[in-house]
């Protein structure tokens, strides 16, 4: 297939390396040529150091080269998801197929990151998600996720594409599920990296991770999720790999928090974007829309904008009424 990868980050690249591997003739879209140039003279991605970058990926920052394309990546941040849009559109082809890898929700809408590509090309979307660091994926080292996507077609076409040796790809129907537990997985990898920061151990956040996958669950199915869905691969699968491991951004800047660094000191130091902190009033928007409960999330939410202490925050959810767990555990 003739493939464009919209968005240069290390997801971005790490998936264009994989695809070219596959055999498929892949361009890299970049909005900065700098990326492009520092690509060019280095012969890799500085967010992926150490991997080289074959001279027959192509790159560029005209958006014009996803026409003619069989299929198009979508990875750029949340942030800027339905800017991109909007200018992919007036290039984007009837028969391409696009394919979302942004893990986030759009700050005030609240939107899936596949809502607003729909919405704004009119095409239907397939969302790929699961456990897949950049800088392992890059590399080779095995790891399976989920295409989702109501149109099954469109998935099993996806899967095709993406599978390889060392990427299993499964397939779905539940958009919304695999969406939503991509996205709010970060608040939950922020909050261990906080909870690490403040010297707590890996009890507490086995704890944390645990009820916040009940919370996430709670929330998809109440927007239309199925409940199984959090139980696999986007869901329990990117909750471990995020919340476990250095390589995510969401625990390096919740490690910073934990030790008494401001959010935004934080995430200045960590110099890359932090789904995360976006993540959570997005969270705290849609769990006061559906009358949700969501007191971990929450509880992030008023750490970082509402300068709530870790050791309150702590104190607050280790406070609360006693509950039964079978009740009260929406993945049972």
């Amino acid at each position: 297939m003739r493939i464009t990868v919209v968005g240069s980050g290390g997801w971005g690249t790490a998936l264009a390396l994989l695809l070219r591997n596959n055999g498929h003739t892949v361009t890299v879209w970049s909005f900065d040529q700098r990326e492009i140039d520092y690509i060019h003279q280095n012969h890799e991605n500085a967010l992926l150091r150490g991997v080289t970058i074959p001279e027959d990926i192509a790159l560029t920052t005209d958006l014009s080269a996803v026409r003619g394309a069989d299929l198009v990546v979508s990875a750029v941040p949340s942030f800027a998801v339905r800017q991109t849009a909007e200018k992919l559109a007036e290039h984007l082809e009837p028969q391409t197929i696009l394919v979302s890898v942004t893990k986030g929700i759009e700050r005030d809408t609240a939107k899936r990151m596949s809502e607003i590509l729909a919405e704004v090309t009119g095409h239907t979307v397939a969302v790929l998600s699961g456990p897949t660091h950049a800088e392992e994926v890059a590399r080779g080292i095995p790891t399976g996720c989920l295409v989702a996507c109501p149109d099954e077609n469109i998935a099993g076409i996806v899967q095709d594409v993406f599978m390889s040796p060392v990427f299993r790809v499964y397939a779905g129907r539940d958009i919304v599920g695999t969406e939503l537990g991509a996205a709010l997985k970060n608040i939950y990898a922020l909050i261990a990296g906080v909870l690490e920061g403040a010297g707590c151990g890996d009890n507490t956040k086995a704890l944390m991770m645990t009820r916040g996958l009940t919370e996430s669950a709670r929330l998809g199915v109440a927007l239309g999720a199925q409940r199984e869905t959090f139980a696999g691969l986007s869901g329990v699968g990117d909750l471990i790999v995020t919340c476990c491991s250095m390589h995510s951004r969401n625990h390096r800047c919740g490690i910073l928090i934990g030790q008494g660094k401001s959010p935004r000191e934080a995430m200045d130091q960590v110099g890359a974007v932090v789904e995360g902190y976006y993540a959570a009033a997005s969270a705290h928007q849609l769990a006061e829309k559906t009358g949700i409960e969501m007191p971990i999330a929450e509880a992030a939410y008023q750490a970082l904008y509402e300068d709530l202490t870790v050791q309150q925050a702590v104190e607050k959810l280790m406070g609360r009424a006693k509950k039964r767990e079978a009740e009260d555990n929406w993945l049972l």
